[in-house]
């Protein structure tokens, strides 16, 4: 089997934004260069909100600044409104993922803005490049499977936010399960909904693994045909403004499962291993990802 899955390491971003210690700027940045060194072509590496509100995520700017566009990588910056994409603009990001909520409970709480604004602001942020340029634009669908206030999302909800997203020409759709409440079969039928809704568009998925149905998903995911999947090296991740919220499907977890089964990643598993566990001595507490407790295999 040679078929090639992209993951997107999102840990310097989802990974850090939940955690109690704070990283300073060169301690994110050699983390983000560990990762490249493991074999990370796309990375979230810094997000655009207001650092009062997410302190682990200031430096945003610094960050941006001491990764120089650099050929086959690409660092992706985070957008939750108008003013964030200014920001990822000016920091010279390659590329700007912008977060839609798929229900206004969490929508207000995280970004302050109701689903209909939040789709208000990516239509104002998808103006604002045709006219003056900037960065490819990707839209991830946050809550897609389940929100932490309302409580169920519907198959309609979502797609209300991947149609607007394709009527945009947006190129990329990420459907994330941000508390980690997705099951395999809503996963599959969710994709099919997006296909059906957004044809054009290259589709992403993005899961936490807060019940341990993570894997089960992504490997539904695969099944069903997406190739781009996002996870978190160490399993390290969460939502200061969900409750309960804990890490990504880590990303040396996924890495042995798909190679295991003979896909392609493009990752160094020892390497990523390593990082997880660089990092883990930095934050105080072991790894969460099962691969980097464990071991590899063979030995």
């Amino acid at each position: 089997m040679s078929r090639h899955i992209e993951i997107v390491e999102v840990g310097p971003r989802d990974g850090l934004q939940n955690e109690a210690k704070v990283l300073d700027v060169d301690q994110k940045l050699e983390f983000i260069r560990r990762l490249e060194a493991a074999g990370a072509r796309r990375i979230e590496t810094v997000s655009f909100v207001n650092p009062r509100r997410v302190p682990q995520m200031a430096g945003a700017e610094e960050i941006s600044v001491a990764l120089p566009p650099q050929a086959g990588r690409s660092r992706i910056g985070l957008v939750l409104n108008e003013k964030g994409w200014d920001r990822c603009v000016a920091a010279g990001c390659d590329e700007a993922n912008v977060v839609v909520c798929a229900s206004d409970g969490f929508g207000i709480r995280n970004q302050a803005a109701s689903v209909d604004e939040q789709i208000a602001a990516l239509r104002g942020i998808v103006a604002t490049k045709r006219e003056a340029g900037g960065p490819p634009i990707t839209v991830t669908v946050s809550v897609a499977f389940g929100d932490p206030f309302d409580g169920e999302v519907s198959d309609a909800q979502v797609m209300k936010v991947v149609e607007a997203a394709a009527a945009l020409q947006v190129e990329e759709i990420a459907l994330a399960d941000t508390i980690g409440v997705a099951d395999p079969w809503t996963v599959r039928r969710r994709i099919a909904l997006a296909r059906d809704a957004a044809p054009d568009a290259r589709l992403r998925m993005h899961f936490h693994d807060t019940r341990n149905t993570g894997l089960a998903n992504a490997f539904a995911s695969v099944e069903a045909g997406v190739d781009v999947l996002d996870a978190s090296c160490g399993g390290l991740g969460g939502c200061p403004f969900a409750p309960n919220a804990t890490g990504n499907i880590g990303t040396e977890d996924l890495v042995f499962m798909l190679e295991r089964a003979g896909f392609t990643t493009g990752y160094d598993l020892a390497a990523l291993v390593d990082t997880a566990q660089w990092m883990a001595g930095i934050l105080g507490k072991p790894p969460a990802a099962s691969v980097s407790r464990a071991g590899t295999f063979p030995f």
